[in-house]
């Protein structure tokens, strides 16, 4: 991992998270536990603040980022940001799956027990309420979450990249 203090910021993260060599953490970034990053994944606190809860996995080649001095990006416990995902200036709230190369942009509020179809973008300013599906460019609700939807894939998800990070350490 590369964790880099920029501007006298330093990244913090908590107990038994996972760092891929290759992932990037640069400035004001603050992780909770149980967090992993993996492969080419870039969280780059450089212009605005980073906050994620516990259980939060930032998947191969995803990128967290924000806006200065506008749009800083906070994201809930039990997040899953899925590969080549790229969440901008934003707030996920808890128990959300971000599909595989989804886009959330700025000020883009995402509330809990929500899911983000891969390759959807989300626009600037987007409310999605909880209990959603996302999908499509621009992303627009598409259904109600079910609750075996939110336990069978977001908390699912979310528990096996625990278990995938520990084949690592």
């Amino acid at each position: 991992m590369i964790n880099k203090t920029l501007n006298n910021k330093t990244p913090k993260f908590g107990k038994d998270c996972f760092f891929a060599e290759n992932s990037v953490l640069v400035g004001d970034v603050v992780m909770g536990d149980y967090c992993s990053v993996w492969f080419s994944a870039v969280i780059r606190g450089d212009v605005n603040y980073i906050k994620m809860g516990n259980k939060v996995n930032v998947q191969d080649g995803a990128v967290i980022h924000g806006t200065y001095k506008k749009s800083p990006t906070n994201i809930g416990n039990n997040v899953s940001i899925a590969h080549n995902a790229t969440v901008h200036g934003c707030t996920i709230h808890d128990n959300v799956l971000i599909g595989m190369n989804a886009v959330i942009l700025d000020d883009v509020v995402i509330e809990s027990n929500s899911i983000i179809a891969a390759g959807a973008v989300v626009t600037k300013g987007t409310l999605v309420k909880s209990g959603s599906i996302y999908a499509g460019i621009p992303a627009k609700k598409v259904k109600d979450i079910s609750t075996e939807l939110i336990s069978g894939e977001i908390e699912r998800i979310a528990d096996n990249y625990i278990m995938y990070a520990s084949w690592y350490q």
